[in-house]
């Protein structure tokens, strides 16, 4: 006669063999931040601003995009490019640019640490005037990623005083 197996004794044997434990996954931190500006422009003019090409005048030295498609710098749906984030590069990709429908989605990861999707859309609020709203969605990809995803979402949730004052200034700036 054969004895009993305990079932969860079972597949403690059978996850070690594996060379897995049973100790429950880590959990990966995902958070969501929005937040709205509002450009002095109408929306023709505005929504430039917001690709890749158009944020070089306002969103400071750190923002440098280098294109990988397309190689003539332009924005468009699809557009892949990388940007340094302090020590690591990320690689982002526009996976909506929709000029009709006022809506452009970036998303962008940085290996072993995060993936970010970036929902921007914009609305009229007057003629002279575009309304933008911003919806950061961070995802770690490693427990390690955790710590990063933090401490991004904590500057997400004051990016809106900086982006407003940024871009007030490139436009008290640029020519007319």
């Amino acid at each position: 006669m054969r004895p009993a197996i305990d079932i969860p004794a079972a597949a403690l044997v059978a996850a070690s063999a594996l060379g897995q434990s049973s100790a429950p996954a880590p959990r990966l931190l995902r958070t969501q931040t929005a937040f709205d500006i509002v450009v002095h422009l109408p929306y023709a003019e505005a929504a430039p601003l917001f690709g890749p090409e158009g944020e070089r005048p306002w969103a400071g030295k750190h923002w440098n995009p280098q294109f990988l498609y397309p190689q003539t710098p332009h924005d468009e749906q699809g557009i892949v490019f990388t940007n340094q984030h302090g020590p690591v590069t990320a690689v982002w990709v526009n996976t909506l640019f929709d000029l009709q429908a006022r809506h452009f989605i970036y998303a962008y990861f940085i290996p072993k640490i995060m993936v970010t999707t970036i929902d921007v859309s914009f609305s009229s609020t007057d003629p002279a005037a575009t309304h933008v709203h911003v919806l950061y969605t961070r995802t770690a990809l490693t427990p390690e990623g955790n710590d990063h995803v933090a401490a991004f979402t904590a500057a997400d949730k004051t990016a809106a005083h900086g982006w407003q004052q940024s871009i007030e200034t490139y436009l008290a700036t640029r020519k007319p």
